[in-house]
């Protein structure tokens, strides 16, 4: 007879079954919506999504149902991913940020049958309630609640539901390539598409994607994932958490900066994940109260790309290290992680520094290639841009009802980005293709033109995007932020940029504002500052 192999599942019910059966006790610190801390552990989290299955099954929603979340980061959210994927349903996690009529097209696009919600939502669901037709039962995650309930007709309360119900002892037999999860695009253009997520696909993201080259969570760690539930699964680290058994901080809805310091020093937190935005303000805070993180040493930083200024702060004033990193809804997220080679331990820290610029490095399971415009493979030499493209297992393959394949002809997905990949896989992204400057032929990178800006002391935030130009077609302007009271002046900033950017590339004008328009993933919504400021330049 020939020898073989146990065959299981990979299951994302598999992954909190680890963490009941040998990290019982292991905190799960939930901040709800009234500020209020609650702390359970890894068996009352696993328990309680027993419960939930039973609670679907008793509403007779059937399997393979979607079942829609509109919540902060928090523990009932954390129950709800487990229970409702693990009993063969799918959690389809809703961005509340998106206009509501992108809410409205998301529900029925997904065809959702429950609506879980936190009570801040309350009065967006019951504002949307009547063009929502095909949720069936609208849960509120908390207790009886009589205002909401007059507000909310026929409305079920989540705490009340898990009273009423005996958990399930196991869970189904599931097969692994069966959906998990459904997360949809930001929809910056157009209708946001869905990507829905296999048990197996998001599996294997949890065990390549946390790799000593990835984000090497462990049992020891406390980690702060500030990437909402909302947005890819909070990067996958629901689930790495409970795979490895570590405690879980889940900070709500109050992401300031000095809750952010206040929670990463009461929890003793050594981990945390957010796009730059969130760091921004976080540093803003700590300068201002002169808190520091006691015992963070190390975050993850991805959703658009991290000022460089950004890791020297870290570093140098608070001893953490800043870990870049890239990916999108369609890989599940992660893509890359910069993580330095065996080579580069001989170098210096500004060198190091340097290297930790770029989006690093593809782990096993996904590969990447860039291509010219016709499609044609361009050398890997650090050098050349081109298209970035993406293959692997949590890659998608087509978008969510939708018949037609994403990819290539060849089978790779065009993610979008102009980029450089080195002969070692570091990948820079370079620009967003639409956000790109072409300047008289010549190319300008909107992404390296905000770096430098970000690190003046007088500038929070900066955007750079193309204006129309008579001679040249386009031409880059800068629309900024200051910091607090800060005297900067354009020519100041412009003059900043000298030796550190062709001249040609230095931008023509400075526009100062108060805010800047962040989309619903907390990226600056560029195309909204192109219709703004776009003729800016014809104009005089």
């Amino acid at each position: 007879m020939n020898g073989t192999m146990m065959h299981e599942s990979l299951t994302v019910g598999s992954l909190l079954d680890h963490a009941m059966n040998y990290h019982a006790g292991t905190e799960v610190v939930s901040v709800e919506v009234n500020g209020d801390v609650e702390t359970l552990n890894w068996g009352q989290i696993s328990h309680n999504a027993r419960r939930l299955a039973a609670v679907l099954d008793k509403l007779e929603v059937p399997v393979g149902s979607r079942c829609g979340t509109i919540a902060w980061n928090n523990r009932r959210h954390l129950e709800i991913y487990y229970g409702v994927a693990s009993s063969g349903r799918i959690t389809h996690t809703i961005n509340p940020r998106l206009h509501p009529e992108q809410l409205i097209f998301i529900v029925e696009d997904a065809d959702d049958q429950v609506l879980f919600f936190d009570r801040t939502f309350l009065p967006a669901v019951a504002a949307l309630k009547p063009k929502l037709k095909s949720i069936k039962h609208f849960i509120l995650m908390g207790g009886r609640d009589a205002e909401a309930e007059a507000m909310l007709d026929g409305l079920k309360f989540y705490d009340e539901l898990l009273d009423e119900v005996e958990p399930v002892a196991q869970w189904p037999e599931i097969d692994e390539t069966s959906p998990a999860a459904l997360c949809y695009t930001s929809g910056t253009t157009g209708n946001p598409k869905g990507v829905q997520y296999t048990h197996r696909s998001t599996v294997l993201h949890s065990l390549s994607g946390n790799q000593p080259d990835g984000l090497a969570i462990a049992a020891r760690d406390t980690v702060l994932p500030v990437v909402p539930m909302f947005h890819v699964n909070a990067w996958g680290v629901p689930y790495i958490a409970a795979a490895v058994g570590a405690k879980l901080v889940l900070p709500g809805p109050h992401l300031d900066g000095e809750s952010l310091v206040n929670l990463l020093n009461d929890q003793s937190v050594t981990m945390a994940l957010g796009v730059p935005t969130i760091w921004m303000g976080l540093l803003e805070a700590m300068a201002r109260t002169g808190k520091k993180p006691e015992s963070l040493e190390r975050t993850v930083v991805g959703g658009s790309a991290l000022p460089p200024s950004m890791i020297d702060q870290f570093r140098d004033k608070y001893g953490v290290e800043l870990i870049h990193a890239w990916g999108m809804t369609e890989t599940s997220p992660l893509g890359t992680m910069n993580q330095l080679l065996q080579k580069h331990q001989g170098l210096s820290d500004e060198e190091k520094a340097l290297l930790r610029q770029g989006q690093g490095r593809p782990p096993y399971g996904v590969a990447l290639r860039i291509v010219d415009e016709e499609g044609k493979p361009l050398p890997h030499d650090g050098k050349t841009q081109g298209d970035l493209q993406i293959r692997g297992h949590w890659i998608v393959e087509s978008y969510f009802g939708k018949g037609e394949s994403a990819l290539t002809a060849d089978g790779w997905f065009d993610t979008g980005d102009v980029a450089t990949v080195d002969e070692d896989g570091y990948m820079i992204i370079r620009d967003r293709s639409k956000d790109i400057i072409k300047s008289g032929g010549e190319w300008i990178s909107t992404v390296e033109l905000e770096n430098i800006a970000i690190a003046h002391p007088g500038i929070a935030n900066a955007a750079a995007i193309s204006a129309r130009h008579p001679k040249w077609d386009e031409r880059p302007i800068l629309v900024a932020i200051k910091n607090g009271e800060a005297d900067v002046s354009e020519e100041a900033l412009l003059a900043f940029y000298k030796g550190k950017v062709a001249s040609w590339q230095i931008p023509d004008k400075v526009i100062f504002v108060d805010e800047l328009p962040l989309g619903a993933t907390g990226k600056v919504m560029k195309n909204q500052l192109r219709e703004r400021f776009g003729d800016v330049l014809l104009e005089s």
